[in-house]
């Protein structure tokens, strides 16, 4: 819709702008902008009813968890062209002087906040599995193939720790093809998994976020 695109276009402003987040809940705004948004646009796509608003929700979710993977892994490109997307806080509390986070002797520290972007793409991407489920199976095939191949990313990211950023997490072509088939017999079965925890960040809060900032 047009107010979803509204939502994506004002990502790429942020981007333009040379923006950076000072808060989580900036980062998580800025997530919504340039994928949670986009969730919402494929969602509709796919046949979900603007009135199911908790089946969004977990659509939002699964763009939320995309793009925080993307933060982590690319954390050290994003600074060399000019970005960071980590919060200023979470820089302030590692003791990180500005624009020092991706210099070698930051690597623990830069690793422990990617792993904080890690646990919360794992509470978005099992929120997204819920919504996933309602999808008719080819759809749900395709999102819940996605969100294995993403969430691998970020647990990579997450496993190499420091030596993350020596070279780029990726995931090679048979293993996405293990991702497909194992989310080929998730799809068959579509028992999504009962959350431990709901996300803290919801698509109305970050909507309503984005449209007061």
């Amino acid at each position: 819709t047009m107010e979803d695109a509204e939502a994506v276009i004002a990502g790429f402003q942020l981007d333009a702008e040379d923006w950076r987040p000072r808060t989580e809940a900036d980062l998580m705004r800025y997530c919504w902008h340039v994928a949670g948004a986009v969730g919402v646009m494929m969602a509709l796509v796919m046949g979900v009813k603007r009135e199911d608003a908790d089946t969004l929700d977990r659509a939002c979710d699964l763009g939320l968890a995309f793009q925080l993977a993307n933060i982590a892994r690319d954390v050290v490109e994003d600074d060399a062209a000019g970005r960071c997307y980590l919060p200023a806080i979470w820089l302030v509390e590692e003791d990180i002087e500005p624009a020092q986070h991706t210099k070698p002797h930051h690597r623990q520290e830069l690793a422990d906040m990617a792993a904080r972007l890690v646990r919360r793409m794992e509470v978005h991407a099992a929120s997204s599995r819920i919504g996933a489920a309602r999808l008719p199976f080819r759809c749900r095939w395709a999102i819940l193939s996605a969100a294995r191949i993403y969430t691998a990313i970020g647990r990579e990211v997450l496993a190499k720790g420091p030596s993350a950023w020596d070279h780029r997490v990726y995931t090679s072509k048979a293993q996405k093809i293990g991702h497909a088939m194992a989310a080929f017999v998730e799809a068959v079965v579509n028992r999504p998994p009962k959350l431990d925890d709901e996300p803290r960040w919801r698509r109305s809060d970050l909507a309503e976020n984005a449209a007061s900032a």
